[in-house]
């Protein structure tokens, strides 16, 4: 495994922010929990993304779907026919691949052994709904979250009474029995999407809507502080586009192991909401007032794993300074906004003073923590190996003028706040 991935691991597990899922019991391969610091960054991109995507757009809306739906949807939707891989099973092993990912086709790269000839195989988990097994209905775990909003659609419309062209976005969960898988958290089983399905006219013209959302998208690299030039638009080829895509892009990101998809963009023209249309026997149409007709909407897609973002953020961010390990996380994604520490510990008026001010900063919305261990040295070193972008010191000084250090994660330069100013100081670097 790549060096820089060795670290990052290394330091999610070590300070909170991923964990090998079930490792009490052994683990449970390509499964991962988020600590108390992870959750904190991926609710903070997952945030970011709804406000840029959802909240600052007039055309949008969101919801949020069922992970067990009816199965008739996927069978309506094709997944139960098509969303399935070619497959190799080594006679040895017995571990499972896609032949298209292998370097020496002919020989298991776990052990060696031979591979049987490739046969095809659901990606989709099954379960069952009822407490009797044998009489149970079998249904899927969701592969993908956006047959939500097409079988909501016309919910969507008459609650909402938004025109064409029009977007709904969701962020959920989705499960995929995925055969490759490993470099973190880049493949699991179980993976968090932030979807959009943007709806147009089939008259529209599709490729131009269809290059905005790609530039849309890359807008928000800026965001959460993405390099541009890490990243390349692969188009998909015909032959290797999904069986409802007329047009697909994988916006591919420089992982520390790679080149690999990020986020994609589809043109999924009205397959879907033709599919459920003539399955359900509802009208899926919508109806344009102006040009006084009806017709079922194309969809353009574009979609993002929020896990792989979460991933990107953590490698873009990654520095070792010297002696210090420090992650330079846009101060809008840090899980600790700011850490407050009283500059010595055996003097209760630093330390009241030091909890007044975190007290002050927790009620007005701020994360925030409170740190007297050790010296302030080590205090500094391990709030930089966490992303806080801030770090602010109570002293003996601080009880004569009512004032405080506040040192900057990436600069460590230091200066002085008053601090009755320092609501509004912090305020412009976070909101």
């Amino acid at each position: 495994m790549n060096n820089l991935m060795e670290k990052i691991i290394s330091l999610c597990k070590r300070r909170g922010f991923i964990f090998q899922s079930s490792e009490i019991y052994g683990g449970l391969a390509n499964s991962y929990d988020y600590g108390p610091l992870g959750v904190e960054l991926k609710n903070n991109i997952k945030s970011a993304w709804w406000k840029y995507f959802i909240h600052s757009r007039d055309d949008m809306v969101g919801i949020d779907g069922g992970i067990i739906m009816n199965p008739k949807i996927w069978e309506a939707s094709g997944h139960i026919e098509n969303f399935k891989d070619q497959l190799v099973e080594c006679k040895k092993c017995h571990k499972r691949f896609r032949p298209d990912k292998l370097e020496n086709s002919s020989q298991c790269p776990e052990c060696g052994g031979e591979f049987t000839e490739a046969k095809m195989f659901s990606g989709m988990f099954k379960t069952i709904i009822g407490p009797v097994e044998e009489e149970g209905i079998i249904t899927y775990l969701r592969p993908e979250t956006a047959q939500s909003i097409f079988v909501n659609f016309k919910n969507i419309l008459n609650s909402s009474n938004k025109k064409i062209p029009f977007g709904v976005g969701q962020i959920g969960k989705a499960f995929r029995n995925e055969v490759t898988t490993g470099n973190f958290i880049f493949r699991t089983y179980e993976f968090e999407q932030m979807e959009i399905e943007y709806f147009i006219s089939p008259d529209a013209d599709w490729n131009a809507l269809f290059e905005k959302w790609v530039d849309y998208m890359t807008g928000f690299m800026d965001i959460i502080g993405l390099d541009k030039k890490k990243m390349f638009n692969h188009e998909i080829p015909d032959k290797e586009r999904a069986f409802y895509s007329k047009r697909t892009i994988d916006m591919e990101y420089q992982f520390p192991f790679g080149q690999d998809e990020l986020w994609a963009i589809a043109y999924r023209t009205n397959y879907d909401l033709s599919c459920h249309q003539q399955h359900s026997g509802e009208s899926l149409e919508y109806f344009d007032d102006i040009k006084n007709e009806k017709f079922i909407p194309h969809v353009i897609e574009p979609t993002f794993g929020a896990d792989r973002t979460v991933l990107a953020a953590l490698s873009e961010s990654y520095f070792e300074e010297k002696d210090r390990i420090v992650l330079k996380l846009p101060a809008k994604l840090a899980p600790i906004k700011a850490a407050i520490f009283p500059l010595l510990a055996n003097k209760p008026a630093l330390v009241e003073k030091a909890k007044e001010i975190y007290r002050a900063l927790k009620v007005n919305g701020f994360n925030v923590v409170f740190d007297d261990r050790g010296n302030i040295g080590k205090r500094y070193y391990s709030q930089d190996e966490i992303g806080t972008p801030y770090c602010l010191t109570i002293d003996f000084e601080t009880l004569e003028k009512n004032d405080l250090t506040v040192r900057d994660r990436d600069t460590m330069k230091q200066e002085r706040i008053k601090i009755e100013n320092l609501i509004g100081y912090l305020k412009t670097k976070f909101f």
